[in-house]
């Protein structure tokens, strides 16, 4: 053979070795791609289903303090009354 041919055999050899190492590599890649995206998909599905009855959770509680907190302000409107109308009785 000559040196040429085996030169060009040989670039050829490389040339495929190096293709299918970045085949490989590129699988591995969307494998890892893939991967961290089901990762990521999972995560947020969990956050989704905590999140719901929390918010759920917290609206309820916000209702209920704010329902307590004019209950308490209505009870001290009536209060200022009576001492308003208390006052000017005596007046």
């Amino acid at each position: 053979m000559s040196e040429q041919r085996t030169a060009v055999e040989e670039l050829i050899r490389t040339l495929k070795r190096e293709r299918d190492e970045l085949a490989l590599k590129m699988h591995l890649a969307n494998m890892d791609a893939k991967d961290e995206y089901e990762r990521l998909s999972s995560k947020l599905g969990e956050l989704s289903d905590q999140y719901e009855p929390v918010s759920d959770a917290v609206e309820e509680t916000a209702g209920n303090v704010f329902s307590a907190l004019k209950l308490a302000a209505e009870e001290m409107k009536a209060g200022f009354h009576r001492v308003r109308k208390a006052i000017s009785e005596e007046g």
